[in-house]
């Protein structure tokens, strides 16, 4: 199974689904260069929070879960939306209270 087929994206592209959450994609528009520095800035902060919670350091876990949000906020993963059309944020939600219900019951169905 590949990493798609386990985690699959709406047909919008705005989304990947885990267990029936939706979760928000990175932005398409960055440019390679810009995600890969976010997409680096985001792996060392993961990183840094295992590192601070192995440790029970509670303000260096603080301050890495910041580095974390913040390079999710570059990527478009959190904060305002990347996309233009008004369409409003489902980030988080159940995939089956969002207007994605019937695509991930068809998907889910077969």
């Amino acid at each position: 199974m590949t990493k798609s087929e386990a985690y699959p994206h709406t047909p919008d592209g705005r989304y990947f689904v885990v267990r029936g959450r939706l979760w928000r994609l990175s932005n398409p528009g960055l440019a390679p260069a810009q995600r890969e520095v976010l997409v680096k800035q985001l792996m060392a902060a993961r990183r840094e929070v295992g590192a601070a919670r192995k440790s029970q350091d509670a303000a260096r876990e603080r301050a890495a879960r910041a580095a974390v949000d913040q390079a999710k906020h570059g990527l478009g993963e959190r904060g305002p939306v990347w996309w233009t059309d008004g369409a409003p944020d489902f980030n988080r939600r159940m995939v089956r209270n969002t207007p994605y219900a019937q695509w991930y019951d068809a998907l889910t169905a077969s």
